[in-house]
């Protein structure tokens, strides 16, 4: 059995999408779906059963013989949250519990840790999983807080020969775009903003940069293409002797500006950009460049290729954005 936390989310769908196409059947799916159209995410794929969170280590406890692998994807991933408390209850003190059964069942743990955790980026994008240098990175937000705090409680769990899980990993996701992501109102994808309004004849509208050192536009993000992340993801489910914290991105940082061109050209459209300003509130708050540095995960053996900016927008465009079913 495999049960994927947060699988009527944008990459735990997309995992349960690819999981189905591989003909797995024993899938169950945590979440909560509320009132809107989250529950079509998923509404392609047969399910085992669909558990409330409140209700999880209950229906693990009654399954526990049966359970291979948990996918913890599940977690408030909204950026500007401010309930504090209800961040830690949900990223951090869950994802403890859920590593504890695991620890304890000899199950397979495989969770979403964030780039977010990484700050402003003085320090770098390497993912090294020891204690010391998790310790170097500032957080700029509640949520990458609570991720970095439970990759620094894996990685002292790890480091002081306590209980594991047979395998776990951390992947540390970058920014991911793709199919699924509707219901994330705000927090959509730069790509999923932009669509509706380009493909109504308005120009993209772009945050100004406030460094010098930083032209309007040229603010950077690694973009990877949901499908990259989940492959990571089913490489790791078939390679149960690996195990540690990595990064899931593409290796390369590309423009808002270079995003936005993107989109124009799936869209067949002359490129319009308009700079505006950035709320006050997240000037202090801001990255303005991240890049994943791959090499620990090509090092464990990953090989296969992460699909370029221009032929992950168009595709997202052309086979989603752009379709009557926009949903995998």
């Amino acid at each position: 059995m495999i049960v994927v936390t947060g699988g009527a989310g944008f990459i735990g769908s997309n995992l349960v999408a690819a999981m189905v196409a591989r003909g797995h059947t024993d899938l169950v799916v945590c979440d909560h779906f509320g009132t809107d159209d989250k529950w079509r995410n998923l509404a392609k794929h047969e399910l085992r059963a669909v558990v409330a969170p409140e209700a999880l280590l209950s229906f693990l406890d009654a399954q526990a013989t049966e359970i291979d692998v948990i996918f913890h994807m599940g977690a408030i991933s909204t950026t500007t949250e401010t309930d504090v408390d209800l961040i830690i209850a949900n990223n951090f003190k869950l994802s403890q519990q859920l590593w504890t059964w695991c620890a304890v069942r000899g199950t397979r743990f495989i969770y979403a840790s964030s780039a977010a955790t990484y700050g402003a980026g003085e320090h770098g994008f390497v993912d090294h999983g020891d204690p010391v240098t998790l310790a170097t990175l500032r957080p700029l937000n509640p949520y990458a807080w609570s991720k970095h705090l439970f990759d620094r409680f894996v990685a002292r769990t790890a480091a002081h020969d306590q209980p594991v899980p047979s395998q776990w990993a951390g992947l540390k996701f970058f920014n991911v775009y793709g199919p699924n992501e509707y219901h994330k109102g705000s927090q959509q994808s730069v790509v999923a903003h932009l669509y509706p309004k380009l493909a109504a004849g308005e120009p993209a509208r772009l945050f100004k940069s406030y460094r010098a050192d930083c032209a309007d536009g040229d603010q950077a993000r690694d973009f990877v293409w949901v499908g990259d992340v989940v492959a990571i993801m089913l490489w790791l489910f078939d390679r149960s002797d690996v195990s540690g914290l990595f990064n899931a991105g593409t290796g390369t940082a590309r423009s808002f500006r270079d995003l936005a061109l993107a989109t124009f050209a799936a869209l067949r459209r002359e490129p319009r950009i308009e700079y505006i300003d950035m709320p006050e509130s997240l000037r202090d708050k801001y990255q303005y460049f991240t890049q994943a540095d791959m090499t620990r995960l090509r090092t464990a053996g990953y090989t296969e290729p992460f699909t370029a900016l221009e032929d992950g927008v168009r595709r997202y465009v052309h086979d989603f954005l752009a379709t009557e079913d926009a949903y995998v």
